[in-house]
């Protein structure tokens, strides 16, 4: 289950938690003893509650993000420091042991204020049509992804599964060393300058992250039959969000270039 390239469900368990017994299956109570009754645990969790546990990040994320946007020039001066405590709070998230609703919800709200700032910032060097444009690619896309998966057109197999993690890496380790070497050359390798080799590598991280959606799905599918505990659907919902983010950002990057070229 935990073969995705989502950290965010790495703390999804392996096993259902709907019904343990006191012994493991198999097991049998010592002699002489009356094997106890199962403990009362929560109920597994459903479809609907990750849609509905989805729906509110990103709803929430949507609401802070438009009221950011409306708030005008000030709203560049939010996306920086949006930006940090939601990597702060996504790191708390991934690494805690515990769910923590009120953390993802923080998230989604904070990572709002991030995608205004950052929208309004396009906006205003771009044509403002630029948001509305991706905000349809990524909606687009994600929808593709889910029929896709939902048909079966491409199935989750462990080759593919590593493929899309292996390019994900690949891919951070690209964005590091550009960044690095943006420190010494002007534009780095060049990933992000808004050149053919920018426009080929935005659309190679856009295809991984469609991709990475069906690893989304799939370890979604894997916890609903497992019968782990419905909280864990914030989990989730919180590793959606993450890659709704990066495919967002991805593909108003690449509109930006396409701007820029005429």
């Amino acid at each position: 289950m935990r073969t995705t390239s989502n950290p965010a469900f790495r703390n999804l368990p392996t096993t259902g938690g709907y019904a343990n017994f006191n012994y493991s299956q198999g097991q049998t109570a010592p002699y002489g003893q009356t094997p106890s009754a199962p403990p009362q645990t929560a109920r597994p969790m459903t479809i609907d509650d990750v849609v509905t546990k989805t729906a509110i990040t990103l709803g929430l994320a949507v609401l802070t993000g438009a009221l950011t946007y409306l708030v005008g020039p000030p709203a560049v001066a939010l996306a920086l420091p949006a930006a940090l405590i939601g990597l702060v709070i996504s790191l708390v998230i991934v690494f805690k042991k515990k769910v923590s609703p009120a953390l993802v919800i923080a998230y989604s709200a904070v990572e709002g204020v991030f995608l205004g700032g950052i929208s309004y910032v396009f906006g205003a060097l771009f044509d403002p049509g630029i948001i509305i444009q991706a905000i349809a690619g990524t909606v687009g896309v994600f929808a593709a992804m889910l029929v896709v998966y939902k048909t079966g057109a491409i199935r989750v197999t462990p080759k593919l599964t590593k493929w899309i993690i292996g390019a994900l890496a690949g891919v951070v380790v690209l964005m590091l060393v550009n960044l690095l070497a943006s420190f010494f050359t002007p534009g780095g390798l060049g990933l992000r300058d808004g050149s053919w080799l920018a426009i080929a590598f935005s659309l190679l991280c856009i295809g991984i992250a469609a991709f990475s959606f069906l690893l989304d799905f799939d370890a979604a599918d894997k916890a609903i039959k497992g019968g782990v505990d419905a909280k864990f659907a914030w989990y989730i919902a919180f590793g959606l969000m993450t890659t709704l983010v990066w495919l967002y950002l991805e593909i108003l990057r690449l509109l930006s270039y396409f701007q820029s070229s005429d």
